[in-house]
């Protein structure tokens, strides 16, 4: 009541009046749209559907625990093949270090004996243990094509030798899922000083 006497009274007291109900009428358009948008678009924003991310989270734990296990046939169970080719990108600090023991070091190499066959075996046959961790996941896909995407680092005896972001290429086969490549960075770990 007091605000209807003050409007007709003061001009300025109804452009504020105003413009409080157009402030109001528009929050209400905007949650109302916002909420259209949730509901008739939100499944074409989202990520790998819910079946398809806790079919490929699994591929990641199988992955991690054949490596701490050194349990070559399941990892290799885990790619279309075994010999498939993969492949590494050292960082721009990592080079460097690396050329100052030996110039003709490559930031990139490809070797197609560099696969997961050879990898496990490494692996396997190394009296150190081995671990690779992942952090801040990202899982995406259609149902039938997947990526996945993270943060690693490889430990060897409990102290990460490097690190880096890791991708994978997953195809949906009838045995489920399979990763098709790997690419990843390498970022080395700095050695100790020595005092």
């Amino acid at each position: 009541m007091i605000l209807e006497q003050l409007a007709a009274w003061d001009p300025m007291c109804r452009l504020s009046t105003f413009l409080e109900h157009w402030r109001q009428c528009m929050n209400r358009t905007l949650a109302s749209f916002a909420l259209f948008l949730a509901a008739n678009f939100a499944p074409a924003l989202c990520v790998a559907s819910a079946p398809d991310r806790a079919a490929i989270a699994s591929v990641i734990d199988s992955f991690r625990s054949a490596i701490i296990q050194r349990d070559k046939p399941r990892f290799l169970g885990l790619f279309v093949s075994p010999d498939l080719p993969w492949q590494s990108v050292l960082s721009d600090e990592s080079l460097a270090e690396l050329r100052s023991r030996d110039p003709q070091k490559n930031k990139l190499r490809f070797d197609p004996k560099n696969n997961p066959t050879s990898f496990i075996d490494f692996v396997a046959s190394s009296k150190a243990t081995s671990e690779e961790t992942f952090s801040n996941v990202v899982i995406d896909g259609d149902g039938d094509v997947a990526t996945v995407a993270f943060d690693y680092t490889f430990l060897s005896d409990g102290r990460a030798t490097n690190s880096g972001k890791e991708c994978w290429l997953l195809v949906r086969s009838e045995a489920g899922w399979k990763i098709m490549t790997v690419s990843w960075s390498v970022r080395l770990a700095q050695a100790p000083r020595q005092n």
